[in-house]
């Protein structure tokens, strides 16, 4: 198959996501890596789809309160921002640390260059960055802010907002949006151990190679066993030719 970027295609196979291969420990920290960085996506992921689902209905409940009446307007646009921002911060990390494992599971010995290696550093700290600064931002909106109506009265706008129902205008009363901030939090956190443990990583290829401490170990012996018999052949054929001389 092709090669791209030094990548031989030909390494993409289904046999590696077998147990065997994934979780083996040839490679330096290659079970820690893989646990962790999916961790961060997998937690990030389903906030951004529980946030996403709450999104959905403030954005319909915002339509449906204007189409009863034009004059009135749902304001929950503060909910609907940070939400949007959670998407992009839930693709983001997932697309960089997504990358990092597929990278390791089929290419664990691919060589990059320093380019590359300083882009991975670079996109794993915005990656932290991100999704600390969406933590924050979209804990304080839930937990302190509220939709509200203009338009109307406090009794009509009840009333439309009845009609709708679902979509609390107390942001922290509404399920969903909570348990999305409950997972983007642990989302985040595992997202700095990843960006750690990718950053060390690539300072071990960089002094050892992309294999483990063990593996370094035994290839060195299995070298040394390969090539004693030769000098031990090499001797017994020098003694030899001593006695027949």
């Amino acid at each position: 198959m092709a090669v791209i970027w030094g990548l031989d295609l030909k390494e993409m196979q289904w046999g590696k996501f077998k147990s065997g291969y994934m979780w083996n420990n040839e490679y330096h920290n290659r079970r820690t890596k893989f646990i962790i960085y999916q961790l961060s996506m997998i937690l990030c992921v389903v906030s951004e789809s529980l946030g996403t689902a709450a999104l959905s209905d403030y954005v319909d409940q915002q339509k449906f309160v204007s189409r009863l009446n034009s004059n009135v307007t749902v304001h929950n646009n503060n909910f609907i921002g940070i939400a949007s921002y959670n998407i992009f911060v839930g693709i983001y990390v997932a697309t960089i640390f997504g990358s990092a494992f597929f990278f390791d599971l089929f290419w664990p010995e691919r060589k990059e260059s320093q380019g590359v290696k300083m882009a991975w550093k670079v996109c794993s700290v915005f990656a932290c960055m991100l999704s600390l600064a969406c933590a924050l931002a979209y804990t304080y909106i839930v937990a302190s802010q509220s939709a509200y109506v203009t338009g109307t009265n406090a009794a009509d706008a009840q009333r439309l907002l009845a009609l709708y129902g679902g979509s609390p205008l107390k942001y922290s009363e509404n399920g969903r949006a909570i348990a999305s901030i409950v997972f983007l939090w642990p989302g985040m956190i595992f997202t700095f151990i990843s960006t750690y443990l990718l950053w060390h990583s690539l300072a071990h290829v960089d002094a050892y190679g992309p294999m483990s401490k063990h593996a370094r170990t035994e290839k060195a012996v299995d070298s040394t066993s390969i090539t004693e018999p030769t000098n031990l052949d090499n001797q017994s054929f020098t003694s030899t030719s001593r006695a027949v001389a």
